[in-house]
């Protein structure tokens, strides 16, 4: 492993990987909003990975496997609707999903920012 590819870049790039798949899904949903008989999608990822997390401490092989092994899963919600059309996009639950995911995106960016920025401190003697 060298210093790049750690198991914290690791995670981090997994993590955005969900969190796009989130947003694309959630985009979908906004869209298909007035489309009749359209069910809304959604992404599950963390809590597969929180279970395959679950006892790996001390151990960075079993760390790598647990996130590569937890899979980034696209569902249909069965949730019921009062729409007659068969519809089941609440559009204001699916903003602030939106919203929920920038968030997270923003804050993965930074934590991979704060990776390189510890790298090149170190690099550099500092």
């Amino acid at each position: 492993m060298n210093i790049i590819d750690n198991n914290s870049m690791f995670l981090l790039q997994k993590s955005l990987d969900y969190v796009w798949q989130k947003q694309r899904l959630t985009t979908e949903n906004i869209a298909n909003a007035e489309t009749p008989g359209y069910k809304a999608k959604y992404v599950t990822f963390e809590e597969e990975l929180k279970e395959r997390l679950a006892g790996t401490e001390g151990s960075q092989s079993r760390v790598r496997e647990a996130v590569e092994r937890a899979k980034i899963r696209v569902g249909v919600s069965k949730e019921e609707t009062m729409r007659l059309d068969g519809n089941n996009v609440n559009v204001d639950v699916e903003n602030i999903e939106l919203a929920r995911t920038q968030i997270q995106y923003e804050y993965l960016l930074k934590q991979i920012n704060d990776q390189f920025s510890r790298l090149k401190t170190v690099l550099e003697g500092k």
